[in-house]
């Protein structure tokens, strides 16, 4: 009698929303489409550091109800999960790598899927190479800054949390004839941004790919006030965003760590000063992470954790899930381990949005 199959998942880096739509994707196909046992395991590689090994047993009875509308990640995540450079109590790093790969050999495991973002695969890669994982990975992150791959899991509901914020900033700096700054995630890319500012009617977009001036902004906010006899505006900056003499803007969390946040301030002082307007800023931040999934991120959730689970099957190991061309697909994980995806300054969506009139700052 063959050995029913057991595999894993975890989800690591930022949570994002879509997360459980994947995960529900992945049981239901493992489960009810192979007859195959899901182990969950909680706080991503931290889980197969743990002695025993902190997972879960997902079945098809635990997707019945809300999880499938739930934002964040039912088996938990972590961003400081590195284990080649695990930060220690007592202030040491330590190689914790050979802990991970006896976890995953004591689950007994026929295959691992991996929900991860840039920094994650690159992780992955190395386990792979250094452990020999059999693993299948499936990008989330709502920076979409995962090469090869149209959207991660988590961008579209990111955007849509930016897109209804400038749409309430509107109403407000309409009736107060203010400047209003909202500063979104995108600490080295600013696809939210973008695509955000397009879709919320932003007057300028500020990313980190492209330099900008005051004195370019300032312009643009007088073209606004002379040429289209309006007396307010609506500015989305990415926080990666750096100073015009290229400092970054930070501010220190409850450990003393500097984490970027603070560019939207700046830019209200700039702004007040230079063009003589009022300036107000919001920094959306988390917010951007939580709450229910957007249709299309439930929908890529589906289809990626389904190809997943069929890589699996087939034995197509060390490959990532990807969208391109309005259907799924996959390519090696050693094309997407660490390399990182940016706004293309000449890509459709620029010209879209310099079409519109949008400023960025840098004419």
């Amino acid at each position: 009698m063959a050995t029913r199959k057991r595999i894993g998942i975890l989800t690591s880096g930022g949570d994002c929303a879509g997360l459980n739509a994947v995960i529900r994707a992945v049981v239901f196909r493992a489960v009810h489409g192979h007859g195959w046992e899901v182990i969950g395991i909680r706080r991503g590689t931290l889980g197969l550091m743990s002695r025993p090994p902190d997972v879960i047993a997902l079945s098809l009875d635990m997707f019945s109800g809300q999880v499938l509308r739930m934002g964040g990640t039912l088996i938990g995540t972590t961003n400081r999960g590195n284990p080649f450079a695990f930060p220690m109590p007592d202030g040491t790093i330590v190689d914790r790598s050979e802990e991970v790969y006896a976890g995953y050999r004591a689950l007994g495991l026929h295959g691992l899927i991996v929900l991860g973002g840039d920094g994650s695969f690159g992780i992955l890669a190395r386990l792979v190479a250094e452990g020999g994982l059999d693993v299948v990975g499936i990008p989330k992150t709502i920076d979409n800054d995962v090469p090869f791959t149209e959207n991660a899991i988590g961008f579209i509901s990111a955007v849509n949390i930016a897109t209804e914020a400038l749409d309430r900033l509107q109403t407000t700096a309409a009736s107060h004839s203010r400047i209003m700054i909202l500063e979104v995630m995108g600490r080295d890319a600013g696809h939210i941004a973008l695509a955000a500012g397009i879709a919320g009617g932003a007057d300028i977009i500020l990313i980190p790919e492209i330099p900008y001036t005051t004195d370019a902004l300032a312009r643009k906010i007088q073209e606004i006030e002379t040429g289209w006899d309006r007396d307010f505006a609506l500015v989305i900056v990415a926080e990666g965003c750096k100073t015009e003499d290229g400092s970054a803007v930070t501010i220190a969390d409850a450990q003393g760590r500097p984490r970027f946040g603070g560019i939207g301030h700046y830019l209200a002082d700039r702004l007040g000063q230079a063009t003589g307007w009022e300036s107000r800023f919001t920094i959306l931040g988390h917010v951007q992470r939580g709450g229910s999934p957007a249709t299309t991120d439930r929908v890529l959730g589906a289809a990626f954790g389904v190809r997943a689970v069929d890589l699996i099957d087939e034995q197509a190991f060390g490959r990532v899930v990807v969208w391109q061309n309005r259907r799924v697909a996959d390519i090696p994980l050693d094309e997407v381990a660490g390399i990182h995806r940016n706004v293309e300054v000449d890509g459709p969506l620029m010209t879209t949005a310099r079409g519109l009139g949008i400023s960025f700052g840098d004419e």
